[in-house]
């Protein structure tokens, strides 16, 4: 499977606050940002740097700047909550988003909305999306990204379920997952197991 899962002790401890149901929302969104911010640290580790010399206090040194932008699309609404540290952390980013409502009883997935940057090729393109259950969001929105001539695309997700890291698998061999948890299963519902729950309602206290 193409898909990497964090292996940090902070990683770990972060996904597990996520996981408890007590957590309550104000809380919810900064552990989701703080883990947002490893994830992201791991997944970017192939941006292209060139060479920068700069005058320090005390001689020139030659060290690196990023020579490669960022594009970052976060499925809405959930996505959202993923986006500020990317954000804050990447000096030359540019952002879309891609609206995706899933019908509770097919689970399928319908677009609402999307607004893409014109320039994504020779960009890294993130798809945020937390959860990674049946797979179909996802890969509905890594299809919209690469129309819109995205190269190099990542898909970034809280957890991940085997059956939705399986679909993403085939239909885009391409994309890299990078997750801070591999789940066991989806229920009969298509909610992840053990999972967090409906993520966008535990972000913005909507339950």
């Amino acid at each position: 499977m193409n898909i990497n899962v964090l292996d940090h002790p902070l990683a770990a401890h972060y996904l597990t606050q996520l996981r408890d149901k007590a957590t309550p929302p104000d809380r919810f969104r900064v552990l989701t940002k703080r883990l947002t911010t490893l994830l992201v640290v791991e997944a970017t580790r192939g941006l292209a740097s060139r060479a920068l010399a700069v005058e320090t206090p005390m001689e020139t040194h030659t060290g690196s700047e990023l020579a490669q932008g960022l594009t970052v699309v976060p499925v809405l609404r959930a996505g959202l909550g993923m986006l500020d540290p990317i954000v804050e952390l990447f000096p030359d980013v540019s952002v879309g988003y891609i609206g995706l409502e899933r019908d509770h009883a097919t689970a399928v997935a319908s677009s609402y909305y999307a607004k893409l940057p014109p320039n994504m090729q020779g960009r890294l393109t993130l798809v945020l999306d937390p959860m990674l259950a049946t797979g179909g969001s996802a890969s509905n929105a890594i299809d919209r990204v690469k129309k819109a001539g995205a190269g190099k695309v990542v898909m970034l997700c809280m957890v991940a379920a085997p059956e939705g890291v399986a679909v993403l698998n085939h239909d885009h061999a391409d994309v890299p997952i990078y997750t801070a948890g591999l789940d066991r299963r989806l229920n009969d519902r298509k909610y992840i197991l053990p999972g967090l729950g409906d993520f966008g309602d535990r972000l913005y206290g909507t339950e």
